[in-house]
């Protein structure tokens, strides 16, 4: 997700160009190294949220 995110993004900042290819790439690892981390911390909220809401069968 991040990968597809980062690409947009970059693409609509700085267009086509010879460089985006290398710009991406940077995007896209900051954009990982701050979403997986993020990912960590916030599931375990997710799942207590998820099976409060949901009825086991």
């Amino acid at each position: 997700m991040t990968f597809v995110v980062s690409f947009i993004s970059t693409l609509r900042s700085i267009g086509l160009t010879n460089h985006l290819f290398h710009i991406w790439m940077g995007a896209w690892a900051l954009s990982w190294a701050i979403a997986f981390p993020t990912l960590l911390m916030v599931l375990p909220l997710v799942k207590k949220t998820t099976q409060a809401l949901v009825k086991p069968r």
